[in-house]
C-alpha cells in the first residue's frame, strides 16, 4: 500500500511537469506536426498540393457553405467529390471531401474527411461490419442530421489545423468561420 501511495504522490507531483511540456511542445510545434499514425502522414501527403483553395484538384466542389460547431469550434467549408462521396471504396490517398478556412482573405486546408453513405456500404458489408479506415473506425450519423444527409460513416482527419480534441474528432475548436 505504501508503494502504491508513494507512486500516486509522485505522478501527482510530476503532472504539472509533464504537462506542461507537453503542452510546451504541441504549441511550438507547426500545424498537424507531432507523433500521428500512417493515416495522418498519408493524408498529409497526399493533399500537400492542395493547401491553397486556389489548387482544389478537379472532381471537387464546395458544399453547404462553412460548417461551425454546435458547441465550440467548427469544421470550415467542405470540398466533396461526388464521385467518391457516392462509391463504397474508402482509400486514404483519395478522401471524400477536402475541408478549408478562410482567413485574411484566402482559404487554407485544414483537414480531410471520408465518408460513406450507409446504405452503398452496406450493400458490400454486413450490418456489424462498419467501415475502418487503416485502423481507424469511423463514427456513424444518424438521418436526419443537420447535414441533410442520409446515414453515413465519416472520418475527420486534421492534417493541417492541430485540433486539442484530437487529430481524428468531428469539431475543430482552432477552426472558425469567422473569415467567411
Amino acid at each position: 500500500m505504501t508503494f502504491v501511495r508513494g507512486a500516486i504522490l509522485a505522478l501527482a507531483a510530476l503532472s504539472p511537469v509533464l504537462f506542461t511540456s507537453s503542452a510546451l511542445a504541441a504549441q511550438h510545434a507547426p500545424d498537424g506536426a507531432g507523433g500521428h499514425s500512417a493515416l495522418f502522414d498519408t493524408v498529409r501527403e497526399a493533399t500537400a498540393p492542395f493547401r491553397d483553395a486556389r489548387n482544389v484538384p478537379e472532381g471537387y466542389g464546395a458544399v453547404l457553405g462553412c460548417v461551425s460547431g454546435p458547441e465550440a469550434g467548427a469544421m470550415g467549408v467542405h470540398f466533396v467529390n461526388a464521385e467518391l462521396l457516392l462509391n463504397a471504396e474508402l482509400v486514404p490517398t483519395r478522401p471524400e471531401a477536402l475541408i478549408y478556412e478562410s482567413r485574411n482573405g484566402g482559404a487554407r486546408l485544414v483537414g480531410v474527411e471520408f465518408i460513406v453513405f450507409a446504405d452503398v456500404w452496406h450493400e458490400t458489408h454486413a450490418l456489424n461490419d462498419p467501415p475502418v479506415l487503416d485502423g481507424h473506425l469511423l463514427h456513424f450519423v444518424e438521418s436526419p442530421n443537420r447535414f441533410g444527409l442520409p446515414a453515413h460513416y465519416e472520418l475527420h482527419v486534421w492534417a493541417w489545423r492541430d485540433n486539442p480534441r484530437g487529430t481524428y474528432a468531428d469539431w475543430n475548436t482552432r477552426v472558425s468561420c469567422d473569415g467567411q
